[in-house]
């Protein structure tokens, strides 16, 4: 199961950081995290997004959102206001409150709000082929790793097999070439089936 990690700033002795890594974030896996049922549910959630990728673009950080809700316990109840027309603070008040219990769920340790920066899909590409240029890729990217960025690489793939700029752009053949070449590098054949 994957886990995303806020740095402590001891993390990784060979990363160096003048700001202690402070806002630096990492995903971990760990085969045996996680009960059964949480796996079961990530495992939905992720055949669900590969399912609707054509619809829904963006992950809204689901498997983070996931691991912090679990982490974060904060009771999320239903507002007891009933909204009347005569007593408008009391509901902005209680939307308020509501809102704050929710964005705590997604508040770091560390006191930060994570967040995917996915849109742009010419980063990555550059990162792989970048890694094998240096004979480095396998020593950096887990096998894990690897099979997660092929998993995102073709959940971004347009309809008609390309790839844009950024998740919902049309294709481009700038980051269709990367994209299919940074896929080749992470093991795809050039007849895999996808």
């Amino acid at each position: 199961m994957w886990k995303l990690k806020l740095s402590k700033g001891d993390d990784d002795p060979s990363v160096r950081s003048i700001n202690n890594h402070i806002g630096r974030q990492f995903w971990e896996f760990d085969p045996c995290a996680g009960t059964p049922e949480e796996r079961f549910e990530i495992e939905f959630m992720q055949k669900e997004f590969s399912k609707n990728k054509l619809h829904v673009k963006h992950s809204s950080d689901l498997l983070m959102r996931f691991q912090f809700a679990s982490e974060n316990k904060v009771e999320m109840k239903k507002s007891q206001v009933q909204e009347t027309k005569d007593d408008d603070e009391v509901v902005v008040k209680a939307s308020l409150k509501k809102a704050l219990r929710f964005y705590s769920t997604l508040q770091g340790e560390d006191g930060s709000w994570p967040a995917d920066y996915g849109g742009p899909l010419f980063l990555l590409p550059g990162l792989i082929i970048g890694l094998h240029v240096m004979g480095a890729k396998d020593a950096v990217l887990s096998v894990e790793h690897q099979r997660e960025i092929r998993r995102y690489l073709y959940n971004h793939q347009n309809v008609d097999g390309g790839w844009g700029l950024h998740i919902e752009g049309h294709n481009t053949m700038f980051c269709t070439a990367l994209n299919y070449v940074a896929l080749r590098l992470l093991g795809e054949k050039m007849d895999g089936g996808e």
